[in-house]
């Protein structure tokens, strides 16, 4: 999707992230969909574009310096219940298989 009003920099800029997402297992339409959104919105916040930028395109960090900081946030954190219930049993803890993940959690951590 590269468009003739990108520089030689920004066409780069998206094939470079486009290769990446594609590396990551998303499909080419959606890695395209990625970088060309990417793209633009590193144009928007230095200028480059007639449209006038979003105050989060000014204001927020960039994406280089983001770095997937915010990737995955709906995503469960920490280990998994498979891997707090082995901790435990490691540690001995008594009624491990009766507690919930949260449990376990403070369980694991209340014995380090």
């Amino acid at each position: 999707m590269p468009q003739s009003a990108w520089s030689a920099k920004r066409e780069r800029q998206y094939e470079h992230i486009k290769e990446g997402e594609k590396k990551q297992g998303r499909s080419t339409k959606r890695a395209k969909e990625i970088a060309a959104r990417t793209v633009n919105k590193e144009r928007a916040r230095s200028g480059e574009s007639k449209s006038r930028p979003s105050r989060t395109s000014t204001r927020d960090m960039s994406s280089y310096h983001r770095g997937g900081l915010r990737s995955g946030t709906r995503r469960p954190k920490g280990r998994t219940k498979e891997q707090l219930y082995n901790e435990a049993k490691r540690r001995n803890i008594p009624g491990r298989s009766q507690m919930s993940k949260a449990e376990l959690q403070r369980a694991v951590d209340a014995r380090k």
